[in-house]
């Protein structure tokens, strides 16, 4: 019976099988490669679309606050603008009164007394004279008490002075037309204005 040597046909086979496992992990190495070549590159797309995306929203959101800026100046201006026009609407109805302020002066100022200063801040009037005598300041501080134009009249000062004496109380010496004594004061009175009478009528 003849004898058959296997060996070099197991060691053939041996090396097919090697080489085809070196082929195949090769090829899946490949594969293996091609797929995380082709991951970074889809994920590093992504990740710059991505980056455009917020760019955009950056330069959007940057655009939006300037405009906000712009809106909050605009208000700001708007505001001060409506201000002014309040105070110019305020001096257009507040322009005749001081025409009524002098002329009710005029009005309420009874014989016997003379007016040497009058002094306004805000509503609040000064009005300093002097007056043949006390009961002429009581008549003035009557006609001001009924006056349309002036409410709460006060009598912050009156003294009684030969002529050429020196005040007491700080009211200046006037050289006027009384002759020997008369009586000098200072009363305190405040303006009705034309807002107050349109708040009153509504």
């Amino acid at each position: 019976m003849p004898r058959i040597n296997l060996l070099p046909w197991r060691d053939e086979l041996r090396t097919r099988r090697r080489n085809q496992f070196f082929i195949g992990l090769g090829a899946a190495v490949g594969a293996a490669g091609l797929v995380i070549l082709a991951s970074n590159f889809v994920m590093n797309g992504v990740i710059s679309s991505q980056k455009a995306r917020n760019k955009l929203l950056e330069d959007e959101i940057a655009l939006l606050d300037e405009r906000i800026a712009e809106i909050l100046d605009l208000e700001a201006k708007k505001e001060r603008l409506m201000a002014r026009m309040e105070i110019i609407e305020q001096l257009q109805r507040s322009r005749p009164e001081i025409v009524h302020v002098f002329e009710e002066l005029v009005r309420t100022l009874p014989d016997g007394v003379r007016l040497t200063a009058v002094k306004q801040s805000g509503k609040r009037v000064e009005i300093r004279g002097d007056a043949e005598s006390n009961t002429r300041v009581s008549a003035f501080m009557r006609n001001l008490d009924k006056s349309e134009w002036f409410t709460q009249p006060d009598l912050e000062i009156v003294e009684v002075r030969e002529a050429g004496a020196k005040s007491k109380k700080g009211v200046p010496q006037e050289t006027g037309e009384f002759a020997g004594r008369s009586s000098q004061f200072v009363v305190y009175a405040n303006q009705v204005s034309v807002t107050d009478d349109e708040e009153v009528a509504k």
